[in-house]
């Protein structure tokens, strides 16, 4: 990838801002069965595990810090419990989100380095989600919690892909190869200049 196609996939409101997660992840899923629940920490595991970085039961400051809420309806986001202590402007999110028919939302919160401390998914089950192979909706959504996307980072091509031989559903290969960079050792943890994807690009190409 160009560094310009990097800079625009980490493009938010105009300006370039990266993350990546600086502590193990520990995710809980609500809202599936537990097959499904199964299925869905293996994505994130299989996501993480060539990433280089680690998934944990529990994080030691707040427990968990991935939390994923599969619903049919946003208006269900208002019967859970304690959700607007963690999310203060849930309502007006709520609202927002009907109002544009909205089949996804993530926020994030960081820390004092500026990686990712926590993560809130939340996946509407309609608007053709609901159609796509549960391995395919996991997928997505590990891949999309690992860094801070820019808004419009897949609005238009999907970060997946199918193998051409076998048909199974996996990251596009450039995807995969950019989030396994963005977690090498010696980048940054968070960064807000454009010459990030010059360091990114340049070691996609090594």
């Amino acid at each position: 990838m160009t560094p310009d196609e990097i800079e625009s996939l980490f493009t938010r409101q105009g300006r370039y801002s990266f993350a990546r997660w600086g502590r193990p992840i520990a995710p809980v899923v609500f809202g599936v069965e537990d097959e499904t629940l199964r299925m869905l920490k293996g994505c994130i595991e299989a996501v993480t595990t060539f990433a280089g970085h680690p998934m944990a039961e529990t994080d030691m400051e707040i427990g968990t810090n991935l939390m994923l809420f599969f619903l049919r309806d946003w208006s269900e986001l208002s019967g859970v419990p304690n959700l607007d202590k963690m999310i203060p402007d849930i309502d007006r999110i709520v609202s927002k989100l009907a109002k544009a028919d909205a089949v996804q939302y993530r926020t994030f919160r960081f820390d004092e380095a500026g990686a990712i401390k926590a993560a809130f998914a939340f996946v509407r089950m309609g608007g053709g989600m609901e159609k796509l192979p549960a391995d395919t909706v996991g997928l997505m959504q590990a891949a999309q919690i690992m860094l801070t996307w820019g808004e419009g980072a897949f609005a238009e091509t999907s970060p997946l892909a199918k193998h051409t031989e076998s048909g199974v559903t996996m990251l596009r290969p450039e995807i995969a190869d950019l989030i396994r960079v963005a977690y090498d050792p010696v980048m940054p943890v968070a960064a807000d200049d454009p010459s990030h994807a010059l360091r990114l690009s340049a070691r996609m190409q090594g």
